[in-house]
């Protein structure tokens, strides 16, 4: 038969669990901020500036010619002035979206690959006017990344913005060199597939970026920058702003 002290000590210890688990659920965004180590190999032989976002991140930036860039893809799930960005998991849910929604590659909450790929963004969150991108810098138009392609020569341009090595690129038909310390990384993306079924694709051997610009024609269409294992120059298309892609900022 149980004693009173020993009813108590249980439902004490019962309580601290509780509180315990409550605590870590609330903060673990917060540990993802003060302990985010990104795996990625950055250049060694560059200067690196720091940024903070308004979530606390850190990430890397690196000044290009006449541009700064970050070093890192974006990872925040707020926007600039506080308010939360949903994170939205379910396929459906997310084509049906017409407000702004965040979502890690194959929904994972594993840190090492949030802290190393950043998240990915549908258009509406990079176009809402509360601002994805931290105070001082903004998303760049599609114009910006001409600026950055035309200054490293277009034709081999990716190559010089890509990670060196094949820890994250796992194929080598067009290998970086990340002379510019910019470390693009194939985070890979989540869209509808041409065979049918929204999901997430290509992680290791594509990476996407948003830019603000949208398609004249179409609407429903904005453009974004691709780097891609087989080939040395910026890709890109106009697709549709449901899909989610990665993100980098640049300074105003």
């Amino acid at each position: 038969m149980k004693t009173k002290n020993n009813i108590l000590f249980s439902s004490f210890i019962v309580t601290c669990v509780v509180l315990i688990l409550i605590f870590s659920c609330e903060n673990e965004n917060t540990d993802l901020q003060a302990n985010c180590e990104s795996g990625a190999i950055f250049n060694p032989n560059v200067d690196y500036g720091t940024l903070t976002d308004q979530e606390g991140n850190v990430y890397k930036t690196i000044q290009i010619g006449s541009q700064t860039w970050m070093a890192e893809n974006l990872r925040t799930t707020t926007y600039r002035n506080g308010e939360k960005i949903p994170e939205v998991t379910e396929n459906n849910a997310w084509n049906n979206l017409t407000t702004g929604a965040f979502c890690n590659y194959d929904n994972t909450h594993i840190s090492d690959s949030i802290c190393t790929f950043g998240r990915l963004y549908n258009y509406a969150a990079v176009d809402d006017a509360r601002k994805i991108a931290p105070t001082g810098w903004h998303v760049p138009a599609y114009d910006e990344w001409l600026v950055l392609e035309a200054y490293l020569i277009d034709s081999v341009a990716a190559d010089k913005l890509k990670e060196a090595g094949s820890i994250h690129w796992k194929f080598g038909w067009s290998v970086g060199n990340n002379e510019t310390g910019f470390t693009a990384l194939p985070g890979g993306y989540r869209w509808l597939h041409y065979g049918g079924g929204t999901g997430f694709f290509h992680k290791g051997i594509e990476g996407g970026w948003w830019t603000v610009t949208e398609d004249d024609i179409n609407p429903d269409a904005a453009y974004h920058v691709t780097m891609g294992y087989n080939y040395s120059f910026l890709g890109g298309c106009f697709c549709s702003k449901l899909d989610g892609y990665s993100v980098r900022c640049v300074k105003d």
